[in-house]
């Protein structure tokens, strides 16, 4: 049931990511996509990628959907290698906006947009920079709103605060 839940709940927070209006590229996915992975285990990225079928399908299917999808397998089994500290979460994170744009315009530029020559490739890499800046900025906000939020459920109130390290003068 607990399994169930989560799934459940990693949908709705995927789903609201994609479906509130934002700027392109400006979601958590990038950071769901690494931290459900850290946080519940690598046998929750089938739940990220169903997640994303599911939500593709109402926002619309397109060419390139298989390589987001398997950006987020690479980007989930690559947290693993990242879960020591907050410091290292946050920079595998941030690679796996790198290994998002890397994956995702590969495959636009393996869709025959702008041609099959090294300036093809390199003309889509160059055109994609701006929404490389929104995914980054984006996976260092929701990277940091998860970081916190998980460390104010895992511990009590106190822990996070340190409240019972403060002393009150009578």
């Amino acid at each position: 049931m607990k399994f169930f839940l989560t799934s459940i709940g990693i949908f709705f927070a995927l789903a609201a990511s994609r479906f509130i209006p934002h700027p392109p590229n400006f979601t958590s996915l990038l950071a769901l996509s690494f931290y459900v992975p850290v946080i519940f285990g690598i046998r929750f990225i089938p739940i990220l990628i169903l997640s994303f079928a599911l939500t593709d399908f109402v926002i619309g299917y397109h060419t390139g959907t298989h390589w987001t999808w398997g950006s987020v397998l690479l980007i989930g089994l690559a947290s693993q290698y990242f879960n020591k500290n907050f410091y290292w979460r946050l920079n595998g994170a941030l690679l796996g906006s790198l290994i998002y744009f890397i994956v995702t315009n590969f495959g636009v530029w393996v869709s025959g947009m702008y041609g099959y020559t090294a300036i093809g490739l390199l003309t889509c890499f160059v055109l994609a920079i701006p929404f490389f800046g929104y995914s980054l900025i984006s996976t260092l906000i929701f990277s940091s709103i998860i970081e916190i939020s998980y460390k104010i459920f895992k511990n009590p109130i106190d822990k996070v605060f340190r409240f019972s390290e403060i002393k009150i003068n009578k």
